[in-house]
């Protein structure tokens, strides 16, 4: 009798889909690539063909340049791959475009969540909760000491003090794809109508997400502001490598925040000299992720590119059978925090 779920091997460096000798975010060129989303550990060009989102397609054409090879998969569309697999891509509520995988084969039904978070997000659906046998699971936020607070409190952090020094401008630190879309939006849904300043390095991705349908509102390039007083009392945002910069002299009495996950370690917001630190992840902290798993209900969990050592523990304590998967390529706190 054959083993169960044999036709699919973590791999150091990726997923293979034996069957249909594709792979799932290869951290090397192949042949076929199944991508979940367009952060630079997930996604890389040099594919011979990238199956993915058109959204995700469209950031990896301008992030890296590829676009041979693209293959469009809608939400909720079921193609079909050599050997008879099946693979359907399914909201993961992790950033403009982001998947969860399911593949069926012989009866059976795996699940790769690539990143992904439960909260609310503006900038792209939320994720789903989809039944299967095996899920395969991110656990970057994997300890219990990681419980996100609401989005909404930090924001409203960032207003407060906007409005308490009109005279200086907060600068926020946020990655360029996803992180700088959201605290956009989530300032707009907020009622925060001023004009957003933005680093150079972050105009190209808004604009895509504007292209999608994503209303940022009033956007400006901090090289185009007239003068610093024209920047007073408003949120500039820009790559966290350019909080401590030169190029940041430019701004009027800038206050800096970084709105990232790991801002709830404090020496982390130390280490960067933040002083703001805004608690805003775009992956699903301990609750969530312990919750996606009661309610998914598989057969086994698989657990990767995180904290595996806890949740392993978890799933043990809750009768529930797990392994860590050992992937090489994926980063636990890079541009997607």
């Amino acid at each position: 009798m054959a083993r169960a779920f044999s036709w699919i091997r973590p791999e150091p460096w990726g997923i293979h889909v034996v069957p249909a000798d594709c792979w799932i975010d290869p951290a090397r060129a192949v042949d076929r690539a199944l991508v979940t989303h367009g952060h630079a550990d997930h996604a890389r060009g040099g594919h011979g063909q990238t199956y993915a989102t058109p959204e995700t397609l469209a950031i990896m054409k301008l992030r890296y340049a590829t676009s041979d090879g693209a293959v469009p998969v809608a939400y909720h569309e079921t193609i079909t791959l050599p050997g008879g697999v099946k693979a359907t891509w399914i909201p993961a509520g992790h950033v403009l475009g982001s998947a969860q995988i399911l593949l069926e084969h012989a009866g059976e039904r795996i699940l790769v969540t690539g990143d992904f978070k439960r909260r609310a997000d503006p900038t792209c659906p939320p994720f789903e909760v989809t039944p299967c046998d095996v899920f395969i699971t991110e656990a970057t936020f994997g300890l219990p000491v990681f419980r996100h607070p609401p989005t909404q409190h930090e924001i409203a952090k960032l207003t407060d003090a906007l409005a308490a020094e009109p005279e200086r401008c907060v600068l926020v630190g946020a990655y360029a794809l996803g992180k700088a879309q959201r605290v956009i939006a989530e300032l707009r849904e907020a009622g925060h109508a001023q004009t957003i300043w933005l680093h150079g390095a972050l105009e190209k991705m808004c604009r895509l997400y504007e292209d999608f349908g994503v209303d940022l509102g009033p956007l400006s390039l901090v090289s185009e502001a007239p003068s610093k007083e024209a920047m007073a009392g408003h949120a500039v945002l820009a790559p966290p490598s350019a909080l401590n910069d030169r190029w940041s002299r430019r701004l009027p009495d800038p206050r800096t925040a970084m709105a990232s996950g790991w801002m709830r370690v404090r020496q982390r917001a130390r280490q960067r000299g933040v002083e703001l630190p805004l608690i805003i992840s775009d992956h699903a902290d301990w609750d969530e992720l312990t919750r996606t798993v009661t309610e998914v209900a598989p057969r086994e969990t698989w657990i990767t590119h995180g904290r595996e050592e806890a949740m392993l523990r978890w799933c043990e304590l809750h009768q529930k059978k797990a392994r860590a998967l050992a992937l090489v390529g994926y980063e636990d706190e890079g541009g997607d925090d």
